[in-house]
């Protein structure tokens, strides 16, 4: 069991998030001693604003705007010019804490978001969404991804459409002082956020080293993402108890002292 922070010097941990939403977490990690390997496994890259725009302009007719990430509001804005009028004619709800936060400071109020589970499921719980009869509804996100949020609010009698504003990408370097690390010991965690981000991080590790990349603790954000790692053949999986970076720094801390299932 790690006593000290000193101990945790000793420790390396592998940071997946894009580049752009990664910086504090590994700040986070290395206030504790640890070491931030920063080795992102997701791109988030614009759409292209001509569509967008057109859409951006008929905010007016929906009742609720379901922004999905902080992503999604950056990109969303950016697309609007950092005009944020348009937005304020609709109720709007975050997913997540750090969704809110984005929002917020972007001078934007937001009606609702869940009050512990900071996910798709979670604000599916809340009166607000199931109260949705021949309400509309706006889904602001990546391109692709999950169809639950959609499918369930349709069910219960919402019109449902989406605005799609970024795209996730996989990088396309490779970084071999990764893989000299996985071989010699080098890397004892992994934080993941997405599926799409634990998919592309076997893409991006020789086919060689996954055995060796299975038996690293890995520290998710859900048990639906801790049922995907399993399923690919990780060995130790943690959950952390939110998807935020102090709550996945604490995770990570726990993994450092006996193996987690």
């Amino acid at each position: 069991m790690v006593q000290s922070k000193a101990e945790l010097n000793n420790y390396s941990v592998l940071v997946t998030r894009p580049k752009r939403q990664a910086e504090n977490l590994c700040q986070l990690l290395e206030q504790q001693g640890l070491q931030a390997i920063r080795f992102p496994t997701l791109e988030i890259v614009a759409l292209d604003h001509g569509g967008i725009q057109q859409q951006l302009a008929m905010l007016k007719q929906y009742h609720w705007l379901i922004f999905i990430s902080a992503n999604a509001v950056n990109f969303a804005l950016s697309a609007n010019n950092g005009r944020i009028d348009a937005f304020k004619y609709c109720s709007i709800a975050a997913v997540g804490k750090a969704t809110e936060k984005a929002l917020s400071r972007s001078g934007l109020a937001v009606q609702l978001v869940p009050a512990s589970r900071f996910n798709t499921e979670g604000l599916l719980d809340t009166p607000e969404m199931n109260n949705v009869t021949a309400k509309s509804c706006l889904i602001i996100r990546g391109k692709g991804g999950r169809e639950t949020l959609a499918n369930c609010l349709r069910m219960r009698g919402a019109q449902v459409d989406y605005l799609e504003v970024y795209s996730r990408q996989r990088p396309r370097y490779s970084d071999r002082s990764v893989m000299r690390l996985l071989k010699t010991g080098g890397v004892n965690a992994i934080t993941m956020t997405s599926g799409e981000a634990l998919n592309n991080l076997l893409a991006m590790i020789d086919l060689e080293l996954h055995d060796t990349l299975y038996l690293v603790p890995i520290i998710v954000i859900s048990k639906r993402l801790k049922e995907m790692a399993k399923e690919m053949g990780f060995k130790h999986i943690a959950v952390a108890k939110s998807p935020e970076d102090c709550a996945i720094t604490d995770a990570v801390i726990l993994s450092m002292g006996s193996p987690i299932n």
